[in-house]
């Protein structure tokens, strides 16, 4: 059957990892394309035709995720080695690692003015980043479990985050406290994230779920059981009205939201799928999964009001507004039991001249200008040069950094010797490497103290509860 011209379209497929992608995300622009994997590279493809990709090698295991800065002027990425790297994304590659979680991290989000990085890992934690000076700030605690993912509201103000215990938990940025928790769930969320309004959130479930939850009211609006295997990611539509998943099923899912449906089921891929996105603008979407292969769609269902909404959409995203109440809400949940009508779109049946993109691919080794840990108060370089150069928003950026002058300074630093041609005396090296060292342990020191800390407290409170309620029970009976 022939496609509809709003059905979604297969554009091309980019090949150059050796194992499974993990993440995927789309420059600001929409210019180009990074993708995380498990062959321990990150990639970066532009859609230019005949242009080459870069190989990003630093991490040494499975990267986990990937995203651009909302400048586009930085790329975030976790890995199972500890550490979050900060890449410029360019052919140099220049990057500063952080170092402060104490097992693998499973997420990076920016938040929406790119002023902070939101971390999440296996340590149970949750760590908050100022990117102007690439410092820790602070470590959110009270899951019992692995965290797989934590991402910023729209304004900022809060952040929702997913553990393998069972959980969602909502924290105000503010007083870096738990405010809200669901907890109904049969298996555990691999993803959560806010709706572009930041009223609802959506979870991407081990059970085959997907939920929707409204948390002005803390209830659960949709409830959709579209898939025969874990959800692993999902992406909400720029306007708000369409939402994509990704699964272990080797499909992708589009829902409409406001009609509480599936609308698209998309094949493609070999093999389970573990990442998608939209677009910045939604006009595009992303996915990748144990194939090795990111595929690059075009939307094409969201062309007739897609615009309008999200400019609607936009002026509700100023950063002193209360709560958003004037966007979607479901009227019920709609559990799916798979006899509804939904178009299946599989581009290996169609006939077309598709487009494969298996670019040349120049590995760029990372030089690493920075290691931040908690225990570290790391200060600014005399000029500002270094970290204005590379590392700052731009919009925080000093006249002197502005983007003509470190255009300019790009390039005189492109004619001076490579980090690793300069000679630094050995006994110097050494010495570095053992402070270094002795820091990792310090921090990993610090970070076991403070959940100890943190369970002592739990702990404590249900100690001083549970004497509360026999003193209540004693008066009671005399």
């Amino acid at each position: 059957m022939a496609s509809a011209p709003e059905d979604p379209v297969l554009q091309r497929y980019f090949k150059g990892h050796k194992a499974a992608i993990t993440s995927v995300d789309f420059s600001p622009d929409g210019k180009q394309l990074a993708t995380g994997s498990w062959d321990t590279f990150l990639m970066l493809w532009s859609f230019k035709p005949q242009a080459r990709a870069f190989r990003y090698v630093g991490h040494k295991d499975v990267v986990t995720s990937v995203q651009f800065s909302p400048l586009g002027n930085l790329l975030a990425s976790a890995s199972r080695d500890r550490t979050v790297r900060l890449w410029i994304p360019d052919k140099r590659g220049k990057s500063s690692e952080f170092k402060a979680h104490t097992a693998p991290v499973r997420s990076v989000d920016f938040s929406a003015d790119g002023r902070f990085l939101a971390t999440a890992s296996e340590d149970k934690s949750i760590k908050v980043w100022n990117m102007y000076r690439q410092r820790f700030l602070y470590s959110l605690y009270r899951h019992t479990h692995w965290v797989r993912c934590a991402k910023f509201s729209p304004d900022g103000r809060l952040i929702v985050s997913c553990s393998e215990d069972k959980t969602i938990k909502i924290w105000d940025t503010t007083n870096k406290q738990c405010v809200n928790n669901f907890s109904d769930f049969v298996g555990f969320a691999h993803f959560v994230d806010f709706n572009p309004n930041g009223t609802c959130i959506a979870s991407a479930g081990s059970d085959h779920t997907v939920k929707i939850w409204d948390i002005r009211v803390n209830k659960l609006l949709q409830h959709y059981q579209v898939h025969s295997g874990g959800v692993n990611c999902i992406s909400f539509h720029p306007s708000g009205n369409y939402l994509i998943t990704a699964s272990s099923d080797g499909t992708l899912k589009i829902l409409d939201l406001l009609e509480g449906r599936l609308i698209y089921t998309l094949q493609g891929h070999t093999g389970p799928v573990f990442t998608v996105t939209f677009s910045k603008g939604g006009e595009l979407f992303t996915s990748g999964g144990a194939d090795a292969q990111v595929l690059l769609w075009r939307t094409n269902f969201d062309e007739l009001n897609c615009k309008d909404v999200i400019k609607r959409n936009l002026k509700r995203l100023h950063f002193d507004s209360p709560p958003h109440l004037l966007d979607i809400y479901p009227r019920t949940p709609h559990p799916q039991d798979g006899k509804i009508e939904t178009v299946e779109i599989n581009p290996k049946l169609d006939v077309i001249d598709l487009q494969t993109s298996t670019p040349p691919v120049v590995d760029i080794l990372s030089f690493d200008s920075t290691t931040t840990t908690e225990t570290t108060v790391q200060t600014l370089p005399d000029k500002g040069e270094e970290i204005c150069g590379y590392f700052l928003n731009p919009s925080l950026m000093s006249s002197e950094c502005s983007p003509t002058t470190l255009k300019k300074k790009t390039e005189e630093m492109s004619d001076l010797p490579s980090e690793s041609q300069r000679s630094i005396p050995l006994a110097v090296t050494d010495a570095l490497a053992h402070i270094m060292e002795q820091l990792n342990v310090l921090t990993q020191t610090v970070s076991i103290l403070e959940q100890r800390l943190t369970l002592t407290e739990d702990k404590l409170k249900d100690c001083l509860e549970n004497q509360q309620r026999l003193f209540n029970a004693i008066q009671q009976k005399s």
